[in-house]
């Protein structure tokens, strides 16, 4: 494949995945779209949607695939692109191979094209009770201080969009198993971290020991490498791991405490 320069283009050259559902057979559709400077993936697949035609001239229905904010925030747009799990919206075409292949996520069930479903890190983040109990009885005056350090290491946690890049890059993932995968596992460390979410710290770390919780994870460390806003996962699945280690051993520890007592004996 030839890396693109705007020297003399005039059309983006794009192989884009078609499968109505996951009972019919798949297929490569190639399409050209006028080149225009700064064009990322987003806003050619929407030049396709309004002209749905192949590069051999045959009408065609029109690409499905997610996005909504356009903007690296929402993390709904995520492909693979040329091979590598990207955000489409910020994946530019100049800086990309021709022809620019596009296919869905291979780790979550097809919807249709591109678009997938992602249920399975919705139903992680429950399983991780990844919200705060905010139930009105909470003081609503000032909050604890915290260190500028760990506001500094939650302000990059905060930024994970659930785009399932992570996912996507991640051995142990494949569809069927129940891994959660380093997105749920960094959020529980997200509200552990927080003073109103430490009342329910043990409920998350319980929802990791779960069928398919942190020690499911293989060391790959692929999800660091993949991840948009660089956060620092594999930081997060150590600090897990140790907090469900703790976890584990005062539940062990408070089981024998009774027979510990019976053999000290009186007093």
């Amino acid at each position: 494949m030839e890396t693109r320069t705007a020297g003399g283009r005039t059309h983006v050259h794009f192989k884009i995945w078609r499968q109505e559902t996951t009972d019919h057979e798949g297929r490569f559709e190639e399409f050209k779209v006028p080149y225009a400077k700064g064009a990322n993936v987003i806003s050619c697949l929407m030049e396709i949607q309004r002209n749905p035609v192949t590069a051999e001239g045959k009408r065609t229905t029109p690409v499905v695939w997610d996005s909504n904010c356009l903007e690296e925030v929402c993390g709904s747009c995520t492909v693979n692109i040329n091979g590598r799990v990207r955000m489409a919206c910020s994946s530019l075409v100049d800086h990309l191979a021709e022809p620019i292949v596009l296919e869905p996520l291979q780790k979550f069930p097809l919807v249709r094209d591109l678009a997938v479903d992602r249920s399975r890190m919705f139903d992680a983040l429950k399983q991780v009770t990844a919200w705060l109990n905010i139930d009105g009885t909470h003081d609503l005056g000032p909050g604890p201080r915290q260190s500028q350090g760990d506001q500094a290491v939650m302000y990059v946690l905060s930024t994970c969009m659930t785009c399932a890049c992570c996912l996507e890059a991640c051995p142990q993932v494949q569809l069927g198993n129940a891994f959660m995968g380093a997105a749920a596992i960094s959020q529980a460390r997200l509200f552990n971290m927080n003073p109103s979410g430490k009342m329910n710290a043990d409920d998350r770390l319980s929802g990791l020991m779960e069928r398919g919780g942190v020690q499911d994870c293989g060391k790959a460390q692929n999800c660091v490498e993949v991840c948009p806003k660089e956060i620092p996962l594999t930081t997060s699945i150590a600090a897990m791991n140790r907090e469900v280690t703790k976890l584990l051993f005062r539940r062990i520890l408070s089981l024998d405490l009774p027979s510990a007592r019976a053999a000290a004996g009186p007093g």
